[in-house]
């Protein structure tokens, strides 16, 4: 996860967001060992940052658990009818049982239309109420859901990350997969697939290297419980690294800037994003200004595709003709380079 801010960290950078002058970079770096389990024992002279394959002198640094906000997405689609979705709902509420009591929650639910079920909060009853209520629903635009996920769960503060449970299968996406990268990389979400009953497609398994990220398999219910002991225990302890580039990053034509982090312990593996785009265009993304078009997102448990009378399913699969009950408003599309 990548924050700009204003040499010190500062509530603008808990938001991701650019200022002018001297910049800090931070990323959040997770290490595990050969069992898969979080080390906890790194001091700040264990790890190494290059940009662009120049060291960087790490200036901040910080260990252990940190304030969390964390979207679950369930992928609902017809494709996911029977043991898929049983399998991505019971990984789902085990993720709930095992977070930490202070992280916040959201659960968006994918079908034809991406839903909120439940916006960020600490209600874990009531999210795992509407995860067990979820029926078969619409198609699988998941890139798009990926995007309006990290649109949403960007609105929380501290370390932001995104659980999906999919099977991977795609229909009727309306943003390209180059997008939805694009928009990974400029965002300050940790993306976990978990991709339910077969391994990981190429674009699950990308978003979780570019994001820094890990993506798991989960072809039983026990696989999806140890998925999310092992998503949360990874969430759970993670480091902070900060350093000042040379190059400012607010400044001149937009640019990729690859970060690399290693540690000097071996036997160990080291996730962190892979870098940042910086420059002007950036900048102006980061500040909230209009940079593409706003596909709308529905919210509210009434919300999905309309049915034939007109009306909504809700959740669980039923109709609900009550209006009322739904809201669609418009959210930032990805921000596709030039």
């Amino acid at each position: 996860m990548l924050f700009v801010a204003a040499a010190l960290l500062t509530e603008t950078a808990a938001h991701g967001q650019f200022s002018a002058g001297t910049e800090l970079v931070e990323v959040y770096v997770s290490v595990s060992d050969g069992a898969g389990k979080p080390v906890r024992d790194l001091p700040r002279e264990a790890f190494t940052v290059r940009e662009d394959g120049v060291v960087q002198p790490v200036t901040t640094f910080a260990a252990g658990t940190m304030p969390l906000a964390l979207g679950i997405a369930i992928d609902r689609s017809f494709s996911m009818a029977g043991r898929n979705l049983a399998t991505a709902k019971t990984g789902a509420r085990r993720l709930l049982d095992v977070l930490r009591p202070g992280d916040q929650t959201m659960v968006v639910a994918v079908g034809s239309r991406i839903e909120t079920l439940v916006p960020l909060s600490a209600d874990r009853q009531r999210a795992r109420d509407l995860v067990s209520s979820l029926k078969p629903w619409g198609t699988s635009p998941l890139g798009d859901a990926t995007i309006a996920a990290i649109d949403r769960i960007a609105e929380g503060s501290g370390r932001r990350a995104l659980a999906f449970f999919s099977d991977g299968t795609e229909r009727y996406n309306e943003a390209e997969h180059t997008a939805v990268l694009d928009r990974i990389r400029r965002a300050t979400v940790i993306v976990y697939p978990v991709a339910i009953g077969a391994a990981p497609t190429p674009l699950l398994m990308e978003l979780a290297a570019t994001s820094g990220g890990r993506s798991f398999t989960a072809r039983d219910d026990k696989d999806a419980e140890r998925a999310a002991e092992m998503l949360a225990d990874d969430l759970r302890y993670q480091y902070l690294l900060g350093y000042m580039p040379e190059r400012p990053t607010g400044e001149g034509p937009e640019q990729w800037r690859a970060i690399r982090v290693t540690v000097s312990r071996p036997g160990v593996t080291v996730r962190a994003r892979e870098g940042y785009v910086a420059g002007t265009r950036r900048k102006e993304a980061a500040s909230g200004q209009p940079v593409a078009s706003k596909p709308r997102e529905c919210h509210g448990e009434g919300t999905g595709n309309r049915t034939e009378d007109g009306g909504f399913p809700a959740a669980d699969g039923r109709r609900s003709a009550e209006r009322g009950q739904s809201s669609c408003i418009a959210r930032p599309g990805p921000v596709v380079a030039q």
